[in-house]
């Protein structure tokens, strides 16, 4: 913790930079493997989609990337705006644990045949000023809103359950164990003092994620 107080703006401005550029390059690494595989990076057989369910499983596992995107620089946002250096290094820390989603979710997008968001740096760009908002309002608020947001995309996630066709299972091991990690983030986030945001705000968060996801589907 000591050295994040030695870090000059400059310092990091540049680390949040080259994140950033990580981030859209896929070049984020995972430090877990892919749910669904046998061993190290071999991954178990899977059953033979047909043209229909192999789009439906790509669409929403596009979305899913984008959420990752939104959520690596949302906390990049949160950790540049607060004060409190254990603080910043808790954003950037559950960055990091988020990595493994992004870098599951594109390989998932890559066995599809199907391709991420081509507005991915609106994505990114909108995400980390909110992260900034957020982190400006004050602490107890910026958690509130990771709390929410955690809550937000557990739902998502459980709804893409829902449609993900049967025969795809590797795409749905790999939403339930995103879905295990947000929950995690959101309860971790609540004990550390984040507060419960007005209804208000809680639906205008709903009301853009809709945005995000019906134009993440197709495009």
């Amino acid at each position: 913790m000591e050295s994040l107080r030695r870090f000059s703006l400059v310092d990091r401005v540049l680390g949040g930079a080259c994140r950033a550029l990580a981030t859209l390059s896929d070049a984020v690494p995972a430090r877990r493997p892919v749910p669904g595989a046998s061993s190290g990076s071999q991954l178990a057989d899977e059953v033979e989609l047909t043209e229909p369910e192999r789009r439906l499983s790509g669409a929403l596992m596009r979305v899913n990337h984008v959420g990752e995107i939104c959520a690596q620089a949302l906390y990049e946002g949160q950790a540049a705006s607060t004060s409190d250096p254990a603080l910043r290094e808790y954003f950037l820390g559950a960055a990091r644990e988020e990595a493994d989603h992004l870098a599951w979710t594109r390989s998932r997008l890559d066995e599809l045949g199907a391709s991420p968001s081509l507005l991915n740096p609106l994505w990114f760009a909108g995400s980390l000023a909110m992260g900034l908002v957020a982190g400006r309002v004050g602490d107890r608020w910026s958690l509130g809103f990771m709390a929410e947001t955690e809550r937000q995309v557990e739902a998502h996630l459980g709804s893409h359950l829902n449609r993900l066709p049967a025969a795809d299972q590797r795409s749905r091991q790999i939403v339930e164990a995103m879905q295990r990690d947000e929950t995690a983030h959101a309860r971790r986030a609540h004990e550390m003092g984040g507060a419960e945001l007005p209804t208000v705000v809680q639906q205008g968060m709903r009301a853009a994620a809709r945005v995000m996801t019906t134009v993440a589907h197709r495009i």
